[in-house]
Formats: C-alpha cells, structure tokens, sequence
C-alpha cells in the first residue's frame, strides 16, 4: 500500500535512525540496560553514567544546570507537574494562561479551578499571539503562575516568551512555558528569557514517544509537589525507575536537532513559501497563522466554500491535521480557531500543514498541487 505523504511533524516525527541506533544500546543484555538507580554494580554505575550524560546534553541546549532538568514521560506530565506541582503548596490563588494552549495546560487549569483557583485565560490577538502587556494587565496581587505555551501547535505563531518572563519576574511570579512546539527550533535561553519552568517531548524533535523533560529553576528555588510518588526519584519531584533507553533517545535527539536547527529553519522555510506558493493560486485561501511571528514548519490554512471534512477525505494521499475533532454526529471547529473568532466556514475547512527533517521538495510540490486539485473539484464550475 502506497503511504501518503507525512506532512504532520506537529503531531509527531519518526524517530531519526541516528537516535534509535543509540537507543538500542541500552536495551539489550549485551547493552546498557541496567537499573540507574542501582548503586551496588557496575550495570547500574553504567545506566546512571548514561542517564546523566544526556541530562548534561539537554541542559546545555537550553542554558540549564542539570540538576533542573527533570525527567518525564512528555509534555502533557511536563505540564501537569509544573502547574499542579507548583498550585499545591501555593497561598496565591490565581493563574494566568491563554484561551488556546495545549488541552494538558488548559485541562489542568480547569482542574485546579476545581480545587478553588482562579484562571484568567487571554484570548491573544487574530493569529494566537499572546502580548505581555495583556499578560500584565491581568496579574493580580495573588497571581501565582502565568502559563503561555511558547508556539502554539495549531497555528504556529510564536510568543514573545522572553518579554512575559522577564515581565513576570518583576511581578514575581511564576512563568511556565509549554515548548513542545519550539524546543530545537528556536533559540531558548531559559535563563535570559526569565522562565522558571518549561516543557517539553522527545517524540517532536525525532526521539522517541513517551519521553520528555521539565526545566525547574534552581534559583532561587521553586517549591514542586510530585505527581508520582514512591522513591524520591528526579531530586523528590518524580518517582519510577528512569527508562535509560529513552533518556539516551532524548539525549541524542536534542543535540542533534539544535547542531543542525538554523540551517533546518533555513530549509523549512523554503519549504513553506514553496508550499504557499502553490496554495495561494487559489481564491479564498486564508492563512490563519500569524503573517510575521511563526514557526516555518507549521503553517493553518482555511479554505472558504468547502466542506472540511469531506476535504480532509478527499486529501487521502497527504497525512495533514485538520483542526477539527470529528465525532459521528458533528465535525466542530478547533477551539483555538473559535477563540480567534475564526468565521465558522472557514474554522470547518482548516487544515494544518507541518514539514520536517524528512520532507522533500517534491514532496511540498505534490501536496501543493494536490491540495489546489481537490479544492477546485470540490468547489465546482
């Protein structure tokens, strides 16, 4: 069966060959695969000399201590830990976020709202991007915790996440930033941009699913309240038997993916004009993502005077996301578009578009082709 064309790296990339080469070391008896908390012999000496090898790798592309990496199995714990982690010994009672970040930041939000916090959710402007002027101007005295993702995965508009933090600092409050979206992509600096913590997962920049980390400012300290508890793993902040296969994955993942990120930025946006180049042929094509501040691999488009999921349908030999969750009776608009106040039509028939490590130019010109082809047919003489 032919396989259609992966233009879906937002959701998930394959893992590079180079990182489950690496990976597969430590799995077998003739590997590394030993227990890293296992101090009595040189099997778990091995994995935990393994174990924070990597950690040293992922703390150094983003300006860290090592000892403030925090192993996970992704974002979404990422983002559970850090939120819930810091509301749980907290006397503040109020968090700031926006109305479309990730369902693991918002969906933990709801939850504490639950518990008797207070959420502010900001609605950012026509393309999601989050100013820190409206960050500032929704800080209270008992604001706890600001949580605005860095690039957002539907749209691809970049936040300016530097500003918020440093505004926050001086507000001294938290700032969390989700940067599944970003890490590897973008320059982060957790230091000089003022994030005291930040998320992300190995399964978006070629490693593998199931892995990801939390960056805790050490200093000064922040206070975290563990989601697994049972041995006092990650410095008390959580517990289980580190999965050494999969921190090396990461490892290897992140320093490859920030050795080669500005010229990979490079490619991937010429990439995207040549995609547009194609899809801007057609009439009544709007870009959703933000004209100036995006991420070059993720690109939304709507396409008004089509039906949405009979487009996504006819688009079978292209694997893309639409932002619509389809149930038998319905198909409703993303959330994020309906909070951009997206004209419904156009929210139905909006489909993202995300290029990768592995994407072609032929590739990007068939699925430009392709896409034009179809909503021409489906739109009629």
């Amino acid at each position: 069966m032919q396989l259609p064309v992966y233009l879906d790296y937002a959701a998930t990339s394959p893992v590079d060959p180079r990182v489950a080469e690496k990976m597969s070391r430590s799995l077998l008896v003739t590997g590394n695969f030993g227990n890293p908390a296992s101090r009595s012999h040189a099997y778990g000496w091995q994995a935990e000399e393994a174990v924070e090898a990597a950690r040293v790798q992922v703390a150094n592309t983003i300006n860290a201590d090592p000892r403030e990496i925090v192993w996970t199995s992704g974002a979404t714990e990422s983002d559970n830990l850090a939120i819930k982690g810091a509301a749980e010994y907290a006397d503040k009672k109020h968090i700031i976020t926006s109305m479309i970040e990730h369902k693991a930041v918002l969906d933990t939000c709801a939850y504490l709202e639950t518990k008797g916090f207070e959420v502010t959710y900001l609605r950012g402007d026509n393309h999601g991007r989050v100013a820190a002027a409206d960050v500032a101007a929704a800080l209270r005295e008992d604001t706890l915790l600001v949580s605005v993702m860095h690039v957002n995965n539907e749209l691809g508009t970049i936040n300016n996440v530097a500003e918020i933090g440093h505004m926050c600092k001086e507000n001294n409050v938290i700032f969390h930033t989700d940067a599944a979206q970003s890490y590897g992509k973008l320059e982060i600096d957790v230091k000089a941009m003022g994030i005291d913590m930040l998320s992300v997962s190995a399964h978006k920049i070629y490693g593998p699913k199931g892995m990801g980390f939390l960056y805790v400012r050490r200093e000064p300290p922040l206070r975290i309240a563990p989601l697994i508890h049972g041995g006092g793993h990650e410095m008390g902040m959580r517990s289980g038997t580190l999965a050494t296969h999969q921190i090396v994955g990461l490892g290897e993942a992140a320093e490859l993916i920030h050795e080669h990120m500005h010229e990979e930025q490079v490619r991937l946006s010429s990439l995207r004009h040549r995609f547009l180049s194609h899809i801007q042929q057609l009439p009544g094509v709007t870009i959703n993502s933000h004209p100036e501040y995006n991420l070059p691999s993720i690109v939304n488009v709507g396409f008004a005077d089509v039906d949405g999921e009979t487009l996504l349908l006819a688009l079978d030999d292209l694997a893309v996301s639409s932002g619509s969750a389809c149930t038998s009776a319905s198909v409703e608009p993303s959330y994020v578009l309906r909070a951009l106040d997206v004209p419904e039509a156009v929210a139905h028939a909006s489909l993202r578009f995300s290029f990768g490590r592995f994407s072609t130019e032929e590739e990007i010109d068939h699925a430009g082709r392709r896409t034009c082809e179809v909503v021409g047919r489906l739109r009629g003489p």
